[in-house]
């Protein structure tokens, strides 16, 4: 068993480590049970916790007194253990704690304790400087911390910890600025749970130095997994909104948002940037589990084009014209609005194929022959269906597809012009598909759009194009 000393000093209520081990911890000033010594051989980190009282309302000569007596309670049972021993520091009223406490004080006896146990660079000690009451402002905190890292004894072999809770709801702030004046670790829990408003989150605080470049040695990778055994074990729920944990912390509803992303996100695709620069989102969803077509666009009445876009380009291939896109993003707005919910990608992906893809009321595409003429355009027969009428249409054109416009336009008596086409295959391979977008302009000025879906491109753009004709008010 490694020997080692840590020291937790200065004022502590509680004690919760960010440590991969286990520690156990027990007063220096009572003497060990039967059980103790028996976790004492099977745990190679031990403490033991001394109590004095610390603040300003305590006069010299008591405070001197319960100093001298707790440091040889520390001795006593220093020798009891062998020297084995993990010991701690501790204030035992909450009131009476370091941030209430003079720095002068706290580092006299700081430094009267570390000169018992004397730290070396394989012995270390920790001293550790709560705020088990928030009572400043996070920089009078990292002050005080400061004044102890610069002024502390053997401070190469002292590990200088902070215990921050939240009563100010400062306790990631006083984390970041103490590790900033000097502190060397960081006591915490997660989800900051902990008494009254609970102790520094130490997820947060871990999240805020990577986002920054800073490795902070923990393993958040997979956040959806460590809330669901936390809600499980505690029973207690992680707010919605909960710092890089929370299920809406990288939704964006807004329209705006949601164009910047699905720009930022192409943007990085495109130029094969190294470093995350999408607007909106502090670190890449990804880093810690998440999906950006579940967890970054949400969709709902207050959604613009760009994030229905993207969740239809992202999570079915579909990459519609800029034009069309805004068309549907009204759309799904409408059914948003209407049902009074926020719509899941498969739902919008249905409004797609309701209201866009081969529609088929009041016509309909059954088949049709155009062949190649000598002077290069089109001639032969569309079949169409209209209100359950077969009609069969001799038609030409410059291409199949425009000899299929003629035959609708011609049969029907429907006028249209400006006719906006795009197209893109599904997948790859031979039994792959085609996506077809068509926008026709009708005599009242509006426009209107259609898509088609078929392995064979022609049919798909003529299905799209019905489509959109049947679309048509």
């Amino acid at each position: 068993m490694k020997k080692k000393i840590i020291i937790l000093a200065a004022f502590v209520v509680t004690f919760f480590t960010a440590c991969t081990s286990t520690h156990m911890i027990t007063f220096s000033n009572a003497e060990l049970s039967d059980k103790e010594k028996d976790m004492i051989e099977n745990n190679s980190n031990y403490s033991t916790a001394s109590i004095v009282g610390g603040s300003a309302k305590l006069v010299k000569e008591e405070r001197d007194k319960a100093i001298q007596e707790k440091i040889e309670a520390r001795r006593n049972k220093l020798k009891a253990i062998d020297g084995l021993s993990i010991s701690s520091y501790k204030d035992k009223n909450g009131k009476e704690q370091f941030k209430a406490t003079e720095p002068e004080f706290a580092l006299e006896v700081c430094n009267a304790v570390l000169d018992v146990w004397q730290p070396t660079s394989d012995r270390k000690a920790i001293i550790n400087l709560p705020a088990t009451v928030q009572m400043s402002l996070p920089h009078v905190y990292a002050s005080q911390i400061a004044y102890i890292s610069q002024n502390l004894k053997y401070r190469e072999n002292v590990v200088l910890s902070l215990h921050p809770h939240n009563d100010r709801g400062t306790g990631v702030a006083d984390s970041e600025m103490g590790l900033l004046a000097g502190a060397d670790r960081i006591e915490g829990t997660l989800f900051g749970n902990g008494e009254r408003t609970g102790n520094a989150d130490i997820i947060t605080i871990a999240m805020n130095m990577f986002a920054l470049g800073v490795d902070p040695k923990l393993d958040f990778s997979n956040m959806p997994e460590i809330i669901e055994m936390y809600e499980r074990v505690t029973r207690m729920h992680v707010y919605e909104r909960q710092p890089y944990a929370g299920k809406l912390v990288f939704a964006a509803f807004s329209g705006s948002h949601q164009d910047a992303i699905a720009k930022g996100m192409k943007w990085r695709e495109e130029n094969d940037e190294p470093h995350w620069t999408v607007p909106y989102l502090l670190i890449d969803p990804q880093d810690v589990g998440r999906q950006y077509d579940a967890d970054v666009i949400r969709i709902n009445s207050q959604s613009g084009k760009g994030g229905v876009a993207y969740v239809m380009e992202q999570k079915y291939g579909l990459n519609m014209p800029k034009k069309m896109c805004e068309d549907f993003g009204y759309c799904v707005k409408g059914v948003s609005d209407h049902k009074h919910k926020e719509l899941m990608p498969e739902e919008i992906y249905q409004i797609f194929q309701d209201n866009y893809v081969n529609v088929e009321e009041p016509y309909k595409l059954i088949d049709f022959v155009l062949n190649k003429q000598a002077d290069g355009t089109f001639k032969g027969n569309v079949h169409l269906m209209e209100h359950g009428h077969e009609v069969v249409v001799e038609t030409q054109g410059n291409g199949r597809f425009d000899a299929a416009s003629n035959a609708i336009q011609k049969e029907f008596g429907i006028k249209y012009d400006n006719l906006i086409y795009s197209e893109h295959a599904m997948e790859i391979g031979a039994t792959s598909r085609a996506m077809a977008y068509v926008g026709i302009t009708a005599e009242n000025g509006k426009t209107y759009w259609g898509a088609g879906m078929d392995t064979d491109i022609i049919t798909a753009s003529i299905k799209a194009l019905i489509s959109a004709v049947n679309r048509m008010d």
